[in-house]
């Protein structure tokens, strides 16, 4: 029964090669908040954590919204696949629809950042310059998710060229907008973590801006004629239902590691930018199996599309494979040069020490972290959007959460130790999802309709 499982060469090649400019779209997105964290670990770690707790409130609204977006994948790469541009170009514009009404609602949802950061017992002193990192971020949303919208149904049409240089960009003009508001060059006011916020806020117009003209051939037929049904209700009911579980399932990891976060603040500022710094490390490595796990949704959806299971089985063997690959690598990186990381991120030496401690930790659990996500990717193409939500929270929440608790409070043994729960949950996750794919695609999957 595996052996319908077994990859051969050229599918191993043909997932590279859209995995790679997926990949560097993935990073290129980390990248921006790797240069904030770099930037703002050279000015202190009141900044630096400050932009910690920033980004989880902002994630924690727009992270939910890019999960039920992902709905695109399935539905717009099976269209492809059985080659029906009219379910394709529709898929496109109701996920734009969805984009701007989700954008709104996370843009308001973030004004209340400071009452959030005191319910949740923060430093004081970090409180008033986090909010005020939100309150910039926010006005950024909705861009945001529209360039991530564009960016999932380009894909689903391997068209990935426009994306790939709207990135590298809009990291040019991050980094540079960095450099100039959070030190105060160029006779600009030193700003710290809100010059951070201004900075990333300019780079995302820019790059939705550049999406649209340089992907004007391919998304051309797409948008237009803008199609009356695209603002249907009952079809973007059932385009909402596919992405809710994606959504939630997003919302799960985040609250599973904005915990850990807001836990690791209960032991001072130097713990929290520590982990700040750990987690945007092992963040940035997971770029790329999340960028595999997007491939393969594609390539798995259009062989769904086609009506091509064993094709659709060999993608993803071959997706699990890459990503686990990827990862060992980038485990033994972390295990060998901890402080080496840690350092290239911040010259306070408090807070280098404490992310060195983490590092390793994250090299463990970076090989569960990237199976779950090569799988969740497979199962998306497939339309099964709701295993990895169970998985989820089964495994963060009965098996991580609990680890993480004793481990740190109980044991003593601080912020390591809540780390430790990291390593139990994606375990348990990542086991669950390859056994559901093994499960799913030995047998006959129907295509993602949303009309009809």
């Amino acid at each position: 029964m595996l052996s319908r499982f077994v990859p051969d060469l050229a599918d191993i090649r043909a997932l590279v090669r859209l995995a790679i400019p997926i990949a560097s779209v993935q990073v290129g997105l980390m990248l921006m908040g790797v240069v904030d964290t770099i930037m703002l670990g050279h000015v202190s770690s009141r900044e630096l954590a400050a932009g910690a707790l920033g980004t989880l409130v902002i994630y924690g609204f727009s992270g939910f919204a890019m999960g039920v977006l992902w709905s695109a994948d399935p539905i717009v790469s099976q269209a492809l696949g059985a080659r029906d541009h009219e379910a394709a170009a529709l898929g496109v514009q109701r996920a734009l629809v969805l984009a701007v009404i989700l954008g709104a609602a996370s843009s308001l949802a973030c004004i209340p950042a400071e009452w959030i950061f005191k319910a949740l017992r923060q430093p004081p002193d970090v409180i008033p310059r986090a909010t005020a990192f939100v309150h910039v971020s926010a006005v950024g949303l909705m861009p945001m998710l529209l360039f991530i919208t564009l960016r999932q149904c380009l894909q689903a049409m391997k068209r990935t060229q426009a994306v790939v240089g709207a990135i590298i960009v809009g990291n040019l003009v991050n980094a540079g907008l960095n450099w100039i508001f959070v030190f105060g060059n160029w006779g600009a006011p030193a700003l710290g973590v809100v010059g951070s916020a201004i900075a990333t806020l300019i780079a995302r117009f820019v790059m939705l801006g550049l999406a649209l003209v340089l992907a004007k051939a391919e998304l051309g037929p797409m948008l237009t004629p803008w199609r009356k049904a695209a603002t249907a209700r009952a079809p973007l009911l059932r385009t909402l239902r596919l992405g809710l579980p994606i959504g939630a399932q997003n919302s799960v990891e985040f609250v599973t590691f904005a915990s850990i976060s807001v836990f690791a603040g209960w032991f001072g500022a130097d713990a929290i930018a520590g982990h700040q710094v750990a987690i945007n490390l092992a963040s940035l490595m997971y770029m790329v199996p999340l960028g595999v796990g997007s491939a393969a949704s594609v390539l798995v959806g259009r062989a769904i599309g086609a009506d091509d299971l064993p094709h659709a089985r060999r993608v993803a063997a071959s997706a699990l494979l890459v990503g686990i690959a990827y990862m060992i690598v980038s485990a033994c990186a972390l295990l060998a040069f901890p402080g080496a990381f840690a350092a290239g991120y911040t010259s306070v030496a408090s807070v280098v020490a404490v992310a060195s401690l983490l590092i390793p930790i994250a090299g463990l659990f970076q090989v569960f972290d990237g199976m779950q996500v090569v799988a969740a990717g497979v199962l998306r193409g497939a339309g099964d959007t709701r295993a990895s939500l169970i998985s989820n929270v089964l495994g963060f929440w009965l098996m991580g959460m609990p680890v993480s608790l004793w481990l740190g409070f109980k044991a003593g043994l601080g912020v390591v130790g809540l780390w430790w729960g990291f390593v139990a949950g994606l375990a348990g996750v990542a086991l669950f999802l390859v056994l559901r794919i093994r499960w799913l695609l030995l047998r006959p999957v129907q295509r993602v309709r949303m009309d009809g």
